[in-house]
């Protein structure tokens, strides 16, 4: 369920919480193959199941970096900042692959707010996104997003 900020400012009093999760997703091998073509990554580890099989992880796996790249998609998933004349994505902090995604994983997105600002026009935020790879304990990825709402 998305967490809805009615205000930016309202960001202030959630600081240090959990604020859900967003939707499973499948790791299918069309998503690496695709992400390898846009990127030019084409490691035999991420895109060729045959010499995958016999590597270290018995089969293909994601590119970190498409990993952390599904945070974009998992960000609105998990929250929802209103009253805004835009959001901007400021950047990112302590990027971390504890884990890597087998082909056929499910992964999500955790959020936590961990903190908030005032910038100069707007507020700033630092979510913490905790890729979890289902069933496993260990994450796939842990990041820490940086973004500022400009109130309307």
């Amino acid at each position: 369920m998305t967490r809805v900020f009615k205000h930016p400012a309202d960001l202030k009093a959630a600081a240090g919480e959990h604020l859900g999760y967003s939707n499973w997703l499948e790791i299918d091998q069309n998503r690496i193959n695709l992400f390898a073509e846009a990127t030019g990554d084409h490691q035999w580890i991420h895109v060729d199941p045959e010499r995958a099989k016999d590597g270290p992880f018995g089969k293909c796996i994601a590119h970190g970096y498409l990993t952390l790249s599904l945070v974009n998609q998992f960000l609105p998933e998990i929250i929802d900042v209103q009253g805004i004349s835009m959001g901007v994505n400021v950047g990112c902090e302590k990027i971390r692959f504890p884990s890597p995604v087998p082909v056929g994983s499910k992964v999500r997105g955790s959020g936590e707010l961990v903190s908030v600002d005032e910038v100069k026009g707007g507020i700033q935020s630092v979510v913490r996104v905790t890729v979890e790879i289902e069933g496993q304990d260990k994450p796939a990825c842990v990041v820490d997003t940086i973004s500022r709402y400009f109130p309307q």
